[in-house]
Formats: structure tokens, C-alpha cells, sequence
């Protein structure tokens, strides 16, 4: 795909998902790997208004080559892509239902989400919660690096959803699933919840060789 057309499916994929609630004001951002590097949505830009000419071009060791300044939380992005040699885009969102399960005391921080549905199992697979880290704070990216070897998808504490998948549509896919499933989690608070089981999860590993979610 050219770049020209990469720009475009950015542009149109992130104003789908800000028309959807998905992310708000100027909040949210999105990278594709290229031949020659990334491009990502730029800072303080809403993804429901993006020029596509104007996305941020940078180059494989970080450095800004053109188009607008970058994500201030570009660093997420480099740091799954570094872990993930076979990742081509990352979405990084503050989707209302992944941040509300990222406050929430007591749940697991090995695996923040319950196997709900065989499409979070599919999509997602096992979701860590990373620590508390200020916006900015570059030991967020030390921490992400951590878990990004072996899970496509992270989530920030108090902050929401990292994801990585081998295509643009991977990842938008991955994060919506991973969205929703936040979304059923907190409407099932309190109910007996019947979640797949071990040898069920192991049945979709297998069938759909999802190894914990694909990226």
C-alpha cells in the first residue's frame, strides 16, 4: 500500500472511531510502520479532524522529519514496536470503559479482563495493567517494554489502552474488542458471570492459533 493510502486509512479509521465515542477532543493517537520509519497522528490534533497530509513522518530512530509535530506519547508506540518486531500499527486510546477498568482497585494486573467472549480472546488475549506513570514520564515506556515482548496489548493505569497488531485494521479492531469488552465487564459487576473456560480458551488458541491474542 502506498503511503498516500496509508495516510488516508488513518485519517478515515480514526474519525470512525471519534465519531463513535470512541475518543474525544484531542485525545488519542495512532502509528503505522512504514519502509522508511512511522507515521503518526500528530499532538493536540482531534482524530475526528485529521489532514492527512499533515500526519507526522518520523524516521526509524525517533527523529521528526516532517509534517506536524508528533504525539507528545509517541515513545508508547516506538517502545511496542521495538518489542514487536512484526507489529505495523499501534492505537493508543482514553476510551471511557478501558479507563474506568484501569481505576478500578483489586482487579488482576497479570490479566486486567475476564475471557467474556471468544472474540477478546481472539483479538486480545491476556491484558496487563501497567503502573501509574505521569503523561510524559519516560519509565511509562521503560514499564511498557516490559510487557510488550509477550502481550500485543497493555493497558495504562488511570490512563487506557496500548495496542498492537500487523496491520492499522488489527489494531482498531483489537482496541475496539478490547473497548467493548471493558464495557460488558462493568455491566456484569455483581452478576454471576459465566466467562470461558481454561479448556475453552485453550480450544480457540489452538483452532485459531490466537496464542493469547494476535497481533
Amino acid at each position: 500500500m502506498s503511503e498516500t493510502k496509508i495516510r488516508d486509512r488513518i485519517a478515515t479509521l480514526a474519525r470512525s472511531m471519534y465519531e463513535r465515542g470512541l475518543t474525544f477532543g484531542s485525545s488519542g493517537n495512532i502509528s503505522v510502520r512504514t519502509d522508511d520509519g512511522w507515521l503518526m497522528t500528530p499532538t493536540g490534533t482531534s482524530m475526528g479532524e485529521l489532514d492527512p497530509a499533515r500526519l507526522s513522518k518520523l524516521a526509524p530512530d525517533g527523529t521528526h522529519v516532517s509534517g506536524d509535530k508528533p504525539t507528545k506519547e509517541s515513545f508508547l508506540h516506538i517502545a511496542m514496536y521495538e518489542c514487536r518486531a512484526d507489529s505495523g500499527a499501534v492505537v493508543h486510546l482514553h476510551s471511557t470503559h478501558s479507563v474506568a477498568v484501569s481505576c478500578l482497585d483489586g482487579i488482576d494486573h497479570t490479566n486486567v479482563l475476564p475471557p467474556i467472549t471468544a472474540y477478546y480472546v481472539m483479538r486480545v488475549g491476556t491484558l496487563p495493567l501497567i503502573p501509574y506513570f505521569p503523561p510524559g514520564d519516560v519509565n511509562l515506556a521503560k514499564a511498557v517494554r516490559e510487557m510488550a515482548s509477550d502481550h500485543h496489548a497493555v493497558l495504562l493505569a488511570n490512563h487506557g489502552p496500548v495496542v498492537a497488531g500487523k496491520s492499522l485494521e488489527d489494531a482498531v479492531y483489537a482496541t475496539e474488542e478490547l473497548e467493548e469488552t471493558a464495557k460488558l465487564f462493568l455491566l456484569l459487576r455483581g452478576e454471576k458471570v459465566r466467562c470461558l473456560t481454561p479448556e475453552q480458551v485453550g480450544e480457540l488458541d489452538a483452532r485459531f492459533n490466537t496464542k493469547g491474542g494476535a497481533s
